[in-house]
């Protein structure tokens, strides 16, 4: 580990406190880059997503692909975690926390409505940065991708339905365009990328050529995961300071979701004999949220200024920095997972 990676806890911190002071001092120039968007997926934070990802799929080659049905256990678990578990856990602990034990401090008019910002962030399992997870988790990238294409395939069929069946709705509108439009962007645009550069390396230079390239792009995706982080926290700077209390308190059970979800998909895996390779991965897509579906259908669902839409947003705001504390657990406990 590099002296910068050794230290990137305190570049988040940072980053997050630069991005909320630029977003105060310089709010025109953030509220340009936010409007910036189609179908609510924001295409500069797009383009930083692609430098994040497209190292590890750099890697991936195709022609091993077959071998992804050799992890069975850690797709089934994933699975598990996505659908079965996280949407309802998440349910639980916002009845609990902001129905209950937060109430006497939160607007009243708005509570039913974060909930329910709650339900839907945690409905739909991420798509893009779980690529950077994998990758700073030293998972398995066959596995990465085919497990998010996958769930990429199951969210057309489950979104709608299980948010539904959760805010007691008859039916969602859900907004086809930003799922869609989501898994062009993040999911096929990068694989054609990045596979064009595989192949033109291999053909020019061999394995000796991808890895000097690996090399190279392996500090362009951490540059560009702290970039992400000083935008996001721009774009809601005003909310932040605004709403400081309430923010805090929507971050809990988010925060608790996270960590039970990613510890019990980590320790089934460990259970069943899954190879660590693909424990991580599993427990950091099984822990992620799919924030532009989240913030967009909460929108569509309730308005842009309600509880339910800044409950998303949270999860936006909170992902990165929960998520690679996340990876650091999955990577500090690596010889307690091969224990015999």
């Amino acid at each position: 580990m590099s002296r910068f990676e050794r230290y990137l806890t305190l570049w988040v911190a940072l980053c997050i406190a630069a991005g909320i002071a630029l977003g105060k001092l310089m709010p025109g120039v953030f509220n340009l880059i936010a409007s910036a968007q189609i179908a609510q997926v924001n295409l500069p934070v797009a383009v930083l997503i692609w430098l994040m990802i497209v190292p590890m799929l750099v890697k991936i080659d195709f022609g091993e692909l077959h071998r992804v049905k050799d992890h069975w256990r850690g797709i089934g678990v994933t699975l598990f975690v996505n659908w079965a578990i996280k949407p309802f856990s998440m349910a639980l602990l916002g009845w609990i926390f902001i129905g209950h034990l937060f109430r006497s401090v939160l607007p009243v008019g708005q509570i039913d409505s974060y909930i329910a910002g709650l339900v839907i962030l945690s409905a739909a399992p991420c798509t893009a940065m779980v690529f950077v997870w994998s990758q700073l988790s030293n998972g398995e990238p066959h596995f990465t991708l085919s497990q998010v294409a996958l769930n990429d395939v199951l969210m057309i069929f489950t979104f709608a339905p299980i948010v539904a069946l959760l805010l007691g709705l008859a039916a969602i509108t859900v907004p086809w365009q930003t799922l869609l439009l989501s898994v062009v962007l993040y999911i096929v645009i990068p694989v054609v990328i990045a596979q064009a550069v595989r192949r033109h390396l291999l053909a020019r230079g061999g394995e000796q050529a991808l890895r000097r390239l690996l090399a190279v792009l392996q500090p362009v995706t951490l540059v560009a995961l702290l970039a992400t982080l000083v935008v996001l926290f721009a774009f809601q700077g005003k909310q932040i300071v605004a709403q400081p209390l309430v923010i805090v308190l929507l971050a809990v059970p988010i925060l608790i979701q996270v960590y039970f979800n990613a510890g019990l998909a980590y320790w089934l895996n460990r259970r069943l004999g899954t190879e660590f390779c693909v424990a991580g991965p599993s427990a950091l897509i099984g822990a992620s949220n799919f924030f532009e579906l989240a913030v967009a259908t909460a929108i569509a669902l309730v308005g842009l200024n309600s509880g339910a839409a800044l409950a998303t947003v949270v999860g936006v705001l909170i992902e990165v920095p929960v998520m690679l504390s996340v990876v650091r657990i999955v990577l500090r406990t690596r010889r307690w997972y091969e224990r015999a």
